[in-house]
Order: C-alpha cells, then sequence, then structure tokens
C-alpha cells in the first residue's frame, strides 16, 4: 500500500517523531507550501513540494529544486493542504500521515479537521498533533488498543448512531452532535475496541504512543 507524509506549514512534531513515521513506510514526502521549510530546517528532502507559494521561503525552493518536484498552483479555491491530498490521491497513495497541521491558527486547524472528513472516501489520513492522531472511522472496524489508553470520538449531526464496545464508558447505539455531546477521553478497557458507525461518520482521536504500539493506523 502506497504512503506517504504530507507535511503542513503549522507547528511541526519533533524530528525524532518525524523520522519514527517515516520508518513505518510514509518515506514519500510531500510539502504543503511552507511545510518546505520545515522539512528543509530538519534536513529533509521531500519528494514534492505543492501550493501557490505565498509562505516557503525562496531559499528553501531553490535548495530543492534540483532533488524535487516543484509544483505551483495559482489556484485559490483550495487550500494548501488539499493541493497536497489532490496529488497525493492522483498519484495513488491510500493512506498519509498529516503534520504541521495546527499551530497558532484555530481556523486552519479547524479547516484541516475538515479536511479529514471531506477527503476519507479517497484516502485515509491520520492528523498528528502534540501526543495524539486523530482519524476518521465509518461503518464498523474494530481496531487493538492498549488498555487503559484515552480515545475520544465526535460525530457531527444527530443523524449519525455510534455504538461500541470495548470502551468503558459504552456508547449504546447513541449520537454525537458536535456542540451538543461528544465522548471525550472515554478510555479502552482491554487490548481492543469495536465500533459501528451508522449513517455517518465520525473523528476518532487517541494517544498517538497507543498508535505506534498497535499498528499506527487501525
Amino acid at each position: 500500500m502506497k504512503k506517504c507524509l504530507i507535511w503542513a506549514n503549522g507547528e511541526s512534531p519533533p524530528k525524532s517523531l518525524v523520522k519514527k513515521i517515516i520508518k513505518l513506510g510514509y518515506d514519500q514526502i510531500i510539502c504543503a507550501d511552507g511545510g518546505a521549510n520545515s522539512a528543509y530546517a530538519f534536513g529533509f528532502v521531500p519528494n514534492y513540494v505543492v501550493g501557490d507559494f505565498d509562505s516557503v521561503s525562496p531559499k528553501v525552493l531553490t535548495a530543492f529544486e534540483k532533488s524535487s518536484e516543484i509544483i505551483r498552483y495559482r489556484r485559490q479555491n483550495d487550500t494548501d493542504v488539499e493541493k497536497a491530498l489532490k496529488l497525493a490521491i492522483a498519484k495513488k497513495f491510500r493512506r498519509a500521515v498529516l503534520i504541521g497541521a495546527t499551530g497558532d491558527r484555530l481556523d486552519h486547524s479547524l479547516c484541516n479537521l475538515g479536511v479529514l472528513l471531506k477527503y476519507r472516501d479517497k484516502i485515509d489520513i491520520t492528523m498528528v498533533h502534540g501526543k495524539t492522531g486523530a482519524y476518521v472511522l465509518q461503518g464498523e472496524i474494530e481496531f487493538k488498543t492498549t488498555p487503559g489508553e484515552i480515545i475520544s470520538i465526535y460525530a457531527f449531526d444527530d443523524k449519525t448512531k455510534i455504538k461500541s464496545g470495548g470502551l468503558k464508558y459504552p456508547l449504546k447505539n447513541i449520537s454525537l452532535p458536535f456542540g451538543a455531546k461528544e465522548s471525550t477521553s472515554n478510555v479502552a478497557t482491554g487490548g481492543k475496541v469495536k465500533l459501528e458507525i451508522t449513517a455517518g461518520k465520525v473523528i476518532i482521536v487517541r494517544e498517538l504512543k497507543a498508535l505506534f504500539e498497535n499498528g499506527f493506523f487501525f
């Protein structure tokens, strides 16, 4: 399965964590505009640099012009992260880890969470921030967990129903409309959690340490 790392222009994780993700096979790097600045500062060479180039340093572009494919998009109807994701989809990557997608702009962070939902049917994305990772789930799924792992689940309307097994606070075919009800800081009771999600999608937030221990994705 083709996997890639998408590097956005927000707060980057430590270099050691980036290396750890790359070792899991996410070794094709797509930098979304100013994400190339962080890759350059950390000593990583991306395969692609894409965006409208309003935030990447000219020095960085020059440094990468012989080693990376530089793709400039002038359109403004999508974000640089979306441009990077569309490239990943066109290149037939099936899984992506998104880093640098959060930071000091709350609107950017919310937008990038929305991107997880928007492109879920075309590519599986795990967004990494701090000590957590977030991704989208739908349908019936069972995944490995570490007992005691904190797991939070967010849905977005009252039509989406969630049933759970393996959580301390069971979800019994209930809805979790955003802004009304949520399952924040639920806890895995054993080595696996099962979710049944009908009529919609949810964002799940898990401890990054547990993701690495249990296969990173799901």
